[in-house]
């Protein structure tokens, strides 16, 4: 269930790194690899008027996992999207509650 929701990086460098970089979170995140939603998000940065690419951003959201598994987590979507010649990103946790979290109708 974590999803991997992405902007600012094409839709075609997330296809060339989304194997390797699910591989390796399945691992660490110790959930099924269909569990994982990989999103590719279209944005578009005004600037001063103008129309550019969007900086990379990168937001996982998900239950807590502890922040040794969260840092983790960090490094291995940041040296995955580095090999594809981006060589900066900011990336985010956001936390689902369970109480919060609803799947057809019941939570969790």
């Amino acid at each position: 269930m974590p999803q991997v929701k992405v902007r600012g990086i094409s839709p075609e460098k997330l296809c060339e790194l989304s194997k390797g970089l699910i591989d390796e979170l399945v691992e660490v995140v110790k959930c099924p690899r269909d569990y994982f939603e990989l999103e590719y998000i279209q944005s578009i940065a005004i600037r001063e008027g103008n129309i550019e690419p969007a900086y990379p951003f990168i937001e996982v959201a998900w239950f807590d996992r502890g922040q040794e598994v969260q840092d983790e987590v960090a490094k291995i979507i940041t040296k995955h999207v580095q090999s594809i010649g981006i060589t900066s990103l900011d990336l985010a946790f956001t936390t689902f509650e369970k109480r919060n979290y609803y799947e057809n109708g019941i939570h969790f």
